[in-house]
């Protein structure tokens, strides 16, 4: 017996332009190492335009240049989906996050697909005031058992749970008949491979490395962490024997942020370094330079935490705040050490501002109510600072416990055990073919009134003037790019032979479903009305 093919499928390119997000290095990374480990025979590609096309196909000549020479992976415009759906035993469909398409996939796979294949999709930031409308989408009754959301972290998944439990009891909904999809946990990863600590014994003062959005309205506000260290200053620390290094990305509204810490740190006679817009050689030297990573996350977009992994897998102890996904990554007194913080039990007033806002005014309001505690900051970075002993073993041991939990082997293979995992889960698929998706337009429903009639079992139907010219080959109907799929002019051919003498539709969609069985009702009706708009059908 042949050996059943596992193919992948995707709408979405996951290699992204622009500037350096979270986001965007996270799907990028994700796909190369799943083309890397290759646990599949084919990987789909269903995708917006040829721009996208262009990108991806000449994005993976560089990372998997033996498979890019290969039928494996295949780029096909969207509009095909349907039919591929049709004609292929897909394995699973990953997306790149789960707020845009998902609800939508599983739509179309549970309408067109003989199998229910599982359709997942992946959490990144989930603040945003827009987003209680996105996970909306995912409670419909065409939910199945093998759908699921990709929680990067544990409060991240506790936030989607919150999510579907406020939105059912907002809008009174039963978890029966408005299903969610599963929720998985799983990690991002890094290339342990490329992210090493250096050989080079290090010299000098103790640095402390802050890297990300240096953003206090999307990331974190420092402001914090100056005071931490001015606060050992203080108390008889030697502002010379430490140096804070903060390295990343910035834009334009942060200028005036910057010079915020600069002044701070002066005054409190801080030696502080910025470097902005590292290379990937250039963040590579900051993190085996320096000896403590520090990141005080107080934002709600952050989820997971990616620069903490970085740091564990240069060997570096981690000082950072008790908040989101951090919590899953430092093993408090093991890998480095987590900081108390403490936020607001209510906030109805940006509740009822934030769609109304911009989306950093709420995010600051947001990370302005959420205090990291400096006196527990500070004392986490006086006992770093003060035991080069403590530092080797923490470091260590976030390195080994990186090279377990969060290298990408170890995440790709935890992503293929879920795919596999889900086909167990029961489902009852013929129900759900035909169940519309709500907030999906009915168009037919909602515009069946703008034209004079609507295509009827008893409408009359003969061929028309261009239809029998181009029945005799003196005629071409003209077929618009796009179209090529949808229309099939071997069965308009057909149509026009059928409608010689007139024929109610109805009696006409009989013939043609005889010569065109692979059409279902929709399609047969589609090939009608386009005739009809063609003049290759007329009413009689």
């Amino acid at each position: 017996m042949a050996k059943k093919q596992r193919i992948w499928g995707t709408l979405d390119p996951f290699v992204q332009g622009g500037p350096v997000m979270g986001r965007i290095v996270a799907n990028t990374a994700f796909l190369n190492n799943l083309l890397r480990a290759d646990p599949f025979d084919e990987y789909h590609f269903f995708l917006p335009d040829r721009k996208a096309v262009e990108s991806l196909s000449n994005h993976l000549k560089r990372i998997v240049p033996d498979m890019s020479g290969s039928n494996r992976l295949r780029f096909m415009p969207r509009r095909e989906l349907p039919a591929m759906l049709g004609a292929t035993a897909y394995h699973c469909f990953h997306l790149s996050d789960c707020i845009t398409h998902q609800p939508f996939v599983a739509r179309v796979r549970n309408r067109y697909s003989p199998e229910t294949f599982p359709v997942t999709g992946v959490i990144h930031s989930l603040s945003y005031a827009q987003y209680p409308e996105a996970f909306l989408k995912h409670l419909w009754p065409g939910t199945t058992a093998r759908d699921c959301i990709v929680c990067t972290s544990g409060d991240g998944r506790q936030t989607v749970e919150r999510y579907f439990e406020s939105l059912r009891d907002g809008f009174g909904l039963s978890r029966e008949s408005h299903p969610a999809p599963s929720l998985a946990r799983i990690p991002l990863g890094v290339d342990t491979e490329t992210l090493r600590p250096g050989q080079e014994e290090k010299t000098g003062p103790v640095r402390l490395l802050v890297f990300g959005r240096i953003s206090h309205t999307s990331k974190m506000d420092l402001v914090p962490l100056v005071r931490a260290v001015h606060r050992l200053v203080q108390d008889g620390l030697d502002p010379e024997s430490v140096e804070l290094v903060l390295a990343g990305w910035d834009d334009n509204r942060s200028i005036h942020y910057q010079d915020t810490l600069t002044h701070l740190a002066r005054n409190a006679g801080i030696p502080l370094t910025v470097k902005l817009r590292p290379t990937e050689a250039e963040k590579i030297r900051l993190f085996r330079e320096a000896d403590i990573f520090v990141s005080i996350a107080d934002n709600p977009q952050e989820t997971f935490g990616i620069t903490l992994v970085e740091a564990g897998a240069f060997g570096l102890p981690v000082v950072a705040s008790d908040y989101d996904g951090y919590k899953d990554i430092v093993s408090h007194n093991e890998t480095g050490l987590l900081v108390e913080t403490v936020g607001p039990a209510r906030t109805p007033d940006l509740d009822a501002m934030a769609p109304l806002s911009f989306d950093s005014d709420y995010h600051l309001g947001l990370a302005q109510r959420t205090a990291v505690s400096i006196p527990a900051l500070a004392h986490a970075l006086g006992r770093l600072i003060e035991s080069p002993d403590l530092r080797r073993s923490m470091g260590a041991a976030a390195r080994a416990r990186v090279e377990e939990t969060f290298s990408w082997p170890a995440v790709i293979d935890r992503y293929v055990r879920l795919w596999d995992a889900l086909w167990e889960e029961p489902v009852d698929a013929e129900p759900l073919r035909d169940a519309p998706h709500p907030l999906a337009p009915d168009f037919a429903r909602l515009f069946g009134h703008y034209p004079t009639r609507a295509l009827s079992a008893d409408v009359m139907l003969q061929a028309g003037r261009t239809g029998e010219a181009f029945y005799r080959d003196k005629d071409y109907p003209n077929l618009y790019a796009g179209m090529h799929d949808a229309i099939d002019l071997d069965v308009i051919r057909k149509i026009v032979f059928f409608t010689r003498k007139p024929v109610d539709t109805v009696t006409l969609m009989g013939k043609v479903f005889g010569i065109a069985s692979h059409l279902d009702v929709t399609k047969v009706e589609n090939h009608i009305l386009w005739a009809l708009k063609q003049d290759i059908l007329q009413i009689m």
